[in-house]
């Protein structure tokens, strides 16, 4: 039984994370904690995996179809690392009902501005809510003269940090804070940025895994590469299911499941701090 958990729920967060550029992720640590045994601490540091490895998986294909941006998501991973080294640390130093009470309440917000996209999407009749910015409008230049966009610049960085926060500290990617600020912020087209935050992402994940290889934290390194092969499975079929499918019906249904999981939690996690 354990196995087709694994199996399910690590191809479900493939799915989303390849197709949609995020979301998935935030379903690893309740999985983890829930369904495989894991203690909260060991199941942020072994999401990190999963997450880490299947947005690898998934921004090579979609690299290979042509919807990656790299240098626009390495400079984006880049800026995000202070927070993912600072988040890291920190999550050693918190007691393990206050991370979960805080994962919990992180899914129902993330739940929520879901479903606010998905609503907004539909009375737009399916257009974007935003006019498309250009592409190669650069945010700061040096030649031939210095310039600088500082509002998307401020922008950049404050979208970074908390990224590189939240997948530190709770193991998470971020996909649904990035996708948003590679399109307003770095200038994205939307076929793009799903791509191209999977590359924000794994550069997250690694500095994130790294800093906590230290805290002496170990996962059952058995369930989580269990868990990290079916998503990784999940992650490549839905970066190529972005390609060629509406994935707006995925988006909705996901919406629910992440709310649904979100009130789980927070009826596991809150009453522990009462």
């Amino acid at each position: 039984m354990t196995v087709v958990l694994a199996v399910v729920a690590g191809a479900l967060i493939g799915l989303s994370l390849g197709a949609l550029g995020g979301g998935g992720s935030i379903l690893a640590v309740p999985v983890l904690v829930y369904a495989l045994g894991q203690s909260p601490a060991q199941a942020t540091t072994g999401s990190l995996v999963v997450v880490g490895v299947t947005s690898l998986l998934g921004a090579a294909t979609a690299y290979r179809a042509g919807n990656v941006l790299l240098g626009r998501g390495v400079a984006f991973g880049l800026v995000a690392v202070g927070g993912a080294v600072a988040g890291a640390k920190a999550s050693a130093h918190v007691a393990e009902s206050v991370l979960l009470a805080a994962f919990a309440v992180l899914m129902l917000v993330v739940g929520g501005l879901m479903v606010v996209r998905q609503l907004r999407g539909r009375r737009a009749g399916g257009r974007e809510p935003y006019q498309r910015p250009t592409l190669d409008d650069p945010i700061i230049t040096f030649s031939p003269t210095f310039a600088c966009q500082c509002p998307r610049a401020l922008k950049v960085l404050v979208t970074a940090t908390v990224v590189g926060l939240l997948t530190g500290f709770l193991g998470v990617g971020g996909g649904f804070l990035v996708v948003p600020a590679l399109v307003l912020a770095l200038a994205l087209p939307m076929e793009y940025a799903a791509g191209t935050s999977l590359v924000v992402i794994t550069i997250t994940s690694a500095v994130a895994l790294a800093v906590r290889a230290g805290t002496g934290v170990q996962p059952d390194w058995g369930l989580v590469l269990m868990l990290t092969a079916a998503s990784a499975v999940g992650g490549v079929l839905g970066a190529r299911l972005a390609a060629r499918a509406d994935t707006r019906r995925l988006s909705a249904a996901f919406s629910g499941l992440v709310l649904a999981v979100a009130v789980a939690t927070a009826a596991q996690a809150l009453p522990a701090l009462v």
